[in-house]
């Protein structure tokens, strides 16, 4: 069943008012961390090999002795670690150079607006991209 227009009317209004007043709840920022490719790949192959290590001190307990054996376990399991950690930990963006007619925005708190107000005018500035 289509909506009427009076109700139609009234949740475009609903979306505007929403994406007008709560936008920092519908898109939220990226931030300036992403996680790279380079270590992604880096800590995937990290993982392969940890969990290479890990299997051969398994399969090769008997012949090695059990000491060598849960050393190389060992050593493969912290390897798995951090290939994991590697591959998820965000790296800093390195932001271009910033032209010199860019508008920097003041350093100093705005006590007399409220924080919803600063994050729309914020979100303002980066729907007009500014």
């Amino acid at each position: 069943m289509p909506l009427s227009e009076q109700e139609q009317r009234l949740l475009d209004e609903m979306e505007r008012h929403l994406l007008h007043n709560d936008a920092d709840i519908v898109s939220a920022p990226s931030g300036d961390r992403t996680l790279s490719y380079r270590n992604l790949v880096y800590g995937a192959v990290l993982l392969l090999v940890g969990v290479g290590a890990l299997v051969a001190g398994v399969a090769l307990g008997s012949q090695l002795g059990p000491v060598v054996s849960i050393i190389i376990g060992v050593i493969g399991f912290a390897a798995m670690l951090v290939g994991v950690i590697l591959a998820v930990t965000p790296v800093r963006r390195t932001g271009g150079a910033v032209p010199s007619d860019a508008k920097v925005p003041s350093q100093s708190p705005q006590n007399s607006a409220s924080f919803m107000d600063r994050m729309n005018d914020r979100w303002d500035r980066r729907q007009d991209g500014h």
